[in-house]
Formats: structure tokens, C-alpha cells, sequence
């Protein structure tokens, strides 16, 4: 008889708390404390993570930070090739719908690459990206309006990010403190680190397989 095994993170609707923070951005991008870290619920599959991976908001948007290390290789990026390419990709519904298989107009795919820009392709990226069988897409953006920032380290990188809340169709925290949201770190050395489930579901067209983020003031 043949034993059937379901993911832990099948079993569950994760949600976890993302902190204010009254500065979200400066020159040298943003640096959040040890509170604003994301969990990864992969772990309770065993899955190691290999990135520390931030989250703030404030009524003028979200900001992120992620620290990939345990690299041996360069990360792979090509601005021309963003889903190809070695980054994170953030998954944000401003309406947390919870029970739509399908993105509406408020759910968002940001794609954040340390490198693959400039004509020695060493320079971030940032982009919106289209979510396959979307019915409705959020109002287009200007790429200039995210922010990023990258310093490589000897064993991988770290990106800070900033995505305005211009950039975020329907964020109004006061009235909506909740994000449906779910993360990908995507790496062709070390593979894939999740916020919840993984590449065994189809989580990066599906809103009903994001968990939530709780938006918390104090």
C-alpha cells in the first residue's frame, strides 16, 4: 500500500505581521531590524533557508530588504530574461481576496534582480511583472518608481527594495491592514526559498495559495 504524503504547508493559511517602519527609504536604501523579518513556512518541510528576507510599510508604501548568502557562483540575471534570472519576486494583493483563483486588478508581481542592467550588466532591476491568467491587471507603472539597491557580498547579495504606494493599486492600509501576499527567492545555485508553499503548486498565478500579511502599527 502505497503511504500518501501531503506538504505541511498545504494543511495551513499562513499569515504573519509586517511592522511600521516612518523611514522607508534613503540614499543608501533602507536597513530594517531583526522585527521586520518574514518568516519561511517551507521550513516545516525541512527546507533550509538561504535568505533573510525584511518587509516594513508605512502609508507611503513597502520597503524590503533580502540577504541571499552561501553562494559559491554569481547570481545569473539578465534584464531581458527577469522570470529566468536569479532575484526575488513579490506577490501582493492589496485586497487580500483570499478565494480567487485568478489576479484581479489589485494583485501585483514586483521582480527585484541584483544584477542584469547596464552595459556591463552590473547594475539591480526592478520591474512589474504580468501574472499569468490575470482577469484584470493593476494600473501600469513607471519601472523608475521602484526602488532598488544591491550590494554584492563574497557569498551572495544583498537587495533593498522600495515599492511606492503609487505603485500599489488600492493600498490603503487604514482601511485594508491586510496584504495577501506570498515571496519567492529564486536562485539556480541554491533553488527556491517560499514564503508558504512551493514550486508543487501553481502559488505564482493563484491568489487563493498566498498567505497574509497583517499590517501592524506599533
Amino acid at each position: 500500500m502505497s503511504e500518501l504524503l501531503i506538504s505541511p504547508t498545504m494543511l495551513f493559511r499562513f499569515a504573519a505581521p509586517c511592522f511600521y517602519a516612518p523611514e522607508l527609504w534613503s540614499a543608501s536604501g533602507v536597513k530594517l531590524e531583526e522585527k521586520h523579518k518574514l518568516p519561511c513556512f517551507a521550513e516545516l518541510e525541512g527546507k533550509r533557508p538561504f535568505a533573510d528576507v525584511r518587509m516594513a510599510w508605512s502609508e507611503r508604501g513597502l520597503a524590503m530588504t533580502v540577504q541571499v548568502h552561501g553562494k559559491e557562483q554569481p547570481p545569473w540575471c539578465r534584464d531581458s530574461k527577469i522570470e529566468d534570472s536569479d532575484g526575488v519576486q513579490f506577490w501582493i494583493d492589496t485586497r487580500n481576496t483570499q478565494n480567487i483563483h485568478r489576479a484581479g486588478r489589485f494583485c501585483h508581481r514586483f521582480a527585484f534582480l541584483p544584477a542584469g542592467a547596464g552595459r556591463r550588466l552590473d547594475e539591480p532591476v526592478a520591474a512589474l511583472l504580468a501574472i499569468n491568467r490575470a482577469k484584470e491587471s493593476p494600473r501600469e507603472i513607471e519601472p523608475r518608481q521602484l526602488r532598488v539597491h544591491c550590494e554584492q557580498k563574497s557569498d551572495g547579495y544583498l537587495l533593498a527594495m522600495h515599492i511606492p504606494v503609487e505603485a500599489l493599486t488600492g493600498f490603503h492600509p487604514t482601511d485594508q491592514p491586510a496584504l495577501g501576499f506570498t515571496y519567492a527567492v529564486i536562485d539556480r545555485e541554491l533553488g527556491w526559498q517560499t514564503f508558504s508553499v512551493g514550486q508543487e503548486l501553481p502559488f505564482v498565478e493563484d491568489p487563493s495559495l498566498w498567505g497574509t500579511l497583517e499590517l501592524v502599527r506599533s
